[in-house]
């Protein structure tokens, strides 16, 4: 894969686009009578899932046929054989398959390039908004419009919260006795509830002060919103230390948290909590 700025507009275009084209089939499918299934791991399945990784891992072998990919929907990858990757894409062709399959728009599509166990790509597209986020490693990380209009974002810039609550963004699918022990440490808070890696964006934008997430997730819930979230200059820390991915064979990720630079002290209020559940 070429890596030098030119090259690496390229892909950034082409993942955009391509984030696109899923998005349009999962809003055709959404708009539509569908149906679902669910997976042995008792997931929610459906016709947009699936339609939705089609496009998105067929578009990226175009892109470079000799990175891997693990997909949500293809990730029976013995570790034996994925942990010798240096480099692969991480997918999820269609995060909050619960929202979208109650109709509240909060799902998106997710694609990272992950090198070193670090993502240095990130796409988060909102099929029902028309909003992209993008991540990029020494590049920054990036809001971009119907229009293709690109807006810069940046957790270090404007991030006083001038209300003296703290904007807790929450799943509205996955709450749970431990959050509300977490927010019970703080002095005062506001939640605001959020499906899919919209949350992750949500800090990229000072949208939101943090997300505390104290429950499963997999890495292809992460990696995508972690990147944008990372180089608009958020921490994120998991329990144990840095959000790492394909270090280990389940692709569980440990409990984390993401802030910007105004609430990053709560990190430190979060990990002993976290390491307890």
């Amino acid at each position: 894969m070429n890596t030098n700025n030119k090259g690496r507009n390229k892909i950034i275009t082409d993942l955009i686009e391509i984030s696109i084209l899923a998005g349009e089939r999962i809003e055709n499918i959404y708009n539509s009578d569908f149906r679902s299934s669910i997976k042995s791991d008792g997931s929610p399945l459906t016709l947009a899932d699936t339609e939705s990784n089609k496009i998105i891992c067929g578009s990226l072998t175009k892109i470079d046929k000799d990175i891997p990919i693990i997909s949500e929907e293809n990730a029976s990858i013995p570790y034996k054989e994925r942990s010798k990757w240096n480099t692969y894409w991480l997918v999820d062709p269609l995060d909050g398959t619960k929202e979208f399959m109650n109709k509240n728009g909060e799902f998106t599509t997710n694609i990272a390039l992950i090198k070193n166990h670090k993502p240095i790509i990130g796409v988060v597209h909102s099929p029902m908004r028309k909003e992209t986020y993008i991540g990029i490693e020494g590049h920054g990380s990036f809001y971009v419009n119907e229009a293709n209009n690109f807006r810069e974002l940046n957790c270090k810039k404007n991030t006083a919260n001038k209300k003296k609550a703290c904007r807790v963004a929450v799943s509205r699918s996955h709450k749970s006795d431990v959050l509300s022990e977490f927010l019970n440490q703080l002095d005062d808070y506001e939640e605001i509830e959020s499906g899919s890696s919209i949350k992750f964006c949500m800090i990229a934008e000072n949208k939101v002060d943090i997300y505390p997430r104290l429950g499963p997730t997999s890495e292809w819930d992460t990696a995508a919103g972690h990147a944008v979230a990372l180089y608009a200059n958020c921490c994120i820390e998991s329990s144990r230390g840095q959000l790492e991915y394909n270090k280990k064979e389940s692709y569980l990720n440990d409990s984390f948290i993401v802030t910007n630079q105004d609430f990053k002290h709560l990190i430190d209020v979060f990990k002993p909590i976290a390491l307890e559940q």
